[in-house]
């Protein structure tokens, strides 16, 4: 019996211990580690999801690598693990493929940052406002309040249009008048709303000018710069002003006419 305990208990027991320490030790270690990547990410002014993001996958593989050093000490073949390990992972992101692309997208577009959370963007089919960015899937809220959750793949490898991205744009609005008005009168007439508009930039200065020589109309271009975020406002108040003043002022603006003409045919006795 004391044989038995010699040979086999205490080299267990003693093994068993070892793997524990070194569970123990290296859970303390990897948190060590875990906690100095932290700061030095947060050093550099990385953002907070991103860092969570890496930290969280360093914390895993560490981790692992402790794992499978407390069980070399208990006799497992780790050689054997490792390879068993890497084949399921293969099997996994195989069968993943379409996750594993939304999460390198979101990877990318946390790094990259082509949009910020609460711009209005164009993206992947949808306008909205986005409101959060995950590593998968980005959701936005559209000018109705509804959520959209888009996967990011299909951001990514799409054309990005963000509205917010510059503090200033410029609204392209095009009014027509009737060949028979007042050219001169009706350019000064919408140079003036937009000179009374505190919200019109005065640099760049607004553009007025003839675009072109329609079937029905003589048609301007009007191109004021406002701030991004008073883009609609100024589109839709310069518009209502533009009607009520031409209609003031007896300028007209032209709509699609069609003439019908009727012609009689006598029939011969």
């Amino acid at each position: 019996m004391e044989s038995i305990s010699q040979d086999y208990i205490l080299p267990w027991a003693i093994n068993i211990g070892l793997a524990l320490a070194i569970f123990v030790v290296g859970r303390w270690v990897v948190k060590l580690l875990i906690g100095l990547l932290t700061r030095i990410l947060r050093k550099t002014k990385m953002d907070q999801m991103l860092i969570n993001f890496v930290t969280s996958i360093a914390h895993a593989i560490l981790l692992l690598f402790v794992v499978i050093a407390a069980l070399g000490e208990l006799g497992v073949d780790t050689t054997s693990l490792i390879a068993l390990i890497g084949a399921a992972g293969l099997a996994i992101g195989l069968s993943l493929q379409d996750s594993l692309k939304n999460f390198a997208a979101g990877v990318m577009l946390i790094v990259f940052r082509p949009f910020r959370e609460g711009d209005f963007v164009e993206a992947g089919g949808v306008s909205g406002i986005v409101e959060h960015i995950t590593i998968f899937n980005s959701v936005m809220r559209t000018g109705d309040n509804r959520e959209i959750i888009i996967p990011n793949g299909k951001i990514y490898n799409d054309s990005i249009v963000n509205y917010s991205a510059r503090a200033t744009r410029r609204v392209d609005m095009v009014f027509g008048i009737g060949y028979g008005d007042d050219l001169l009168k009706a350019k000064q007439i919408l140079m003036e709303i937009l000179e009374q508009d505190e919200r019109v930039l005065k640099d760049p200065a607004p553009l007025v000018n003839v675009a072109s020589l329609g079937d029905s109309s003589v048609n301007f271009n009007v191109r004021p710069w406002v701030k991004s975020a008073d883009y609609w406002a100024v589109l839709w108040d310069t518009t209502e002003k533009v009607k009520l003043e031409f209609d003031r002022q007896g300028i007209s603006i032209p709509f699609p006419q069609m003439d019908v003409h009727l012609h009689s045919e006598q029939k011969a006795d």
